[in-house]
């Protein structure tokens, strides 16, 4: 009885507090799915702040799913340069493809089956469109959950998964999942953050085991540290007077279907010499031309999820384009390079460049 007490207290006071903190989000109060689930999954790996302009930008072009499924995968991935995580666009595009006469499913079965949505994509958008009493669960509810309940169960552990989810719906107000479920997102987002939670002036203090005890640090519990590697990766902007050299990632790796200049990974960063001497550039352009190249960046760290890319920058001037890359790279106007989808790394690169009139 206690502990069913407790519960719907926590649900009221968070649905207090919503009332008052709610943020106002483009996609918010609204129940059309196709808008939810863009945001959802535009949100997956992207801060709101960073993420609002780029949802805008991406529903004004292709504001349904038919336009969507209609527009070519260049195309898509252009709109989505900068974002990162590109196999969200890839499968964004390929479910848009897969839905029969263009229409976005009704049930959660259906949502739950296209290509990229999770369990915690297909309830928050079955929650938000659809009034489904569906609880999500993402990073901001097991933080929350975790300290208000003082749960130590590793968040990635199987048993963890379970016991949250099983919480979070059990905690649900089944009459406004959507307020709910915005609610408990938000208040993790706004008051019990990560680091430096506004304790002193949260609604929930004085029923909050971690808030009580004053420890909020060790909560939520992981049971695995991500494993962050390092990649070397040395680009070689090889162009002439009017064009640039770009050839198209299509490996199963990161960035997959974006454009790159020509790069060369290794174990460790090259040296100039070393570069100067690597079979693979010089089988690209010769010896001779080999000897022109000068480096322009060096040491510039690109941060991902598991991985650190190193990557230093290299111009090569050619007179034309080398037979030997023919095939695998493409030459291209340097005006047509914002018809390229680039890794941001790279459009960071070319900024630079052009801003500074190095060519």
């Amino acid at each position: 009885m206690l502990k069913f007490v407790a519960m719907n207290l926590f649900t009221e006071i968070l649905l207090d507090w919503y009332k008052a903190h709610k943020r106002e989000l483009p996609w918010r109060d609204i129940s059309n799915p196709y808008l939810i689930w863009i945001s959802e999954i535009i949100l997956q790996q992207t801060r709101i702040s960073q993420g609002i302009d780029y949802y805008r930008r991406f529903v004004a072009r292709f504001p349904d799913v038919a336009s969507l499924a209609a527009a070519d995968e260049e195309e898509v991935m252009r709109y989505w340069q900068g974002l990162g995580y590109y196999s969200r666009a890839r499968n964004l595009h390929a479910a848009a493809r897969s839905m029969t006469g263009g229409v976005f499913p009704s049930t959660y079965e259906g949502v739950r089956s296209l290509k990229g949505v999770g369990d915690y994509t297909a309830a928050a958008i079955c929650s938000f469109a659809y009034g489904m009493p569906l609880a999500v669960v993402d990073g901001n509810v097991y933080r929350v959950l975790s300290r208000y309940w003082g749960i130590d169960v590793p968040i990635d552990s199987s048993a963890g998964k379970r016991l949250f989810s099983a919480l979070a719906q059990e905690m649900m107000d089944t009459a406004r999942p959507a307020d709910y479920n915005q609610a408990i997102m938000d208040f993790g987002a706004i008051q019990c953050t990560p680091s430096l939670p506004s304790c002193g002036e949260c609604p929930l203090l004085e029923t909050c085991f971690c808030g009580r005890r004053g420890n909020v640090t060790g909560y939520p519990v992981k049971k695995h540290e991500v494993q962050v590697s390092d990649r070397f990766f040395t680009y070689i902007m090889v162009y002439t007077p009017k064009t640039i050299l770009v050839r198209r990632r299509l490996s199963n790796d990161i960035w997959k279907g974006l454009y790159e200049l020509p790069m060369i990974e290794s174990d460790a960063p090259l040296t100039e010499e070393d570069l100067r001497h690597d079979s693979r550039l010089l089988e690209w352009v010769g010896k001779e031309e080999v000897a022109a190249v000068t480096l322009v960046r060096e040491g510039v760290r690109h941060v991902l999820t598991h991985r650190i890319i190193h990557a230093d920058f290299y111009l090569l001037p050619v007179a034309q384009f080398p037979p030997a890359m023919k095939g695998e790279f493409v030459e291209i106007r340097r005006e047509e390079l914002d018809d390229y989808a680039f890794p941001q790394l790279i459009v960071s690169f070319l900024e630079k460049i052009f801003s500074k009139d190095l060519l």
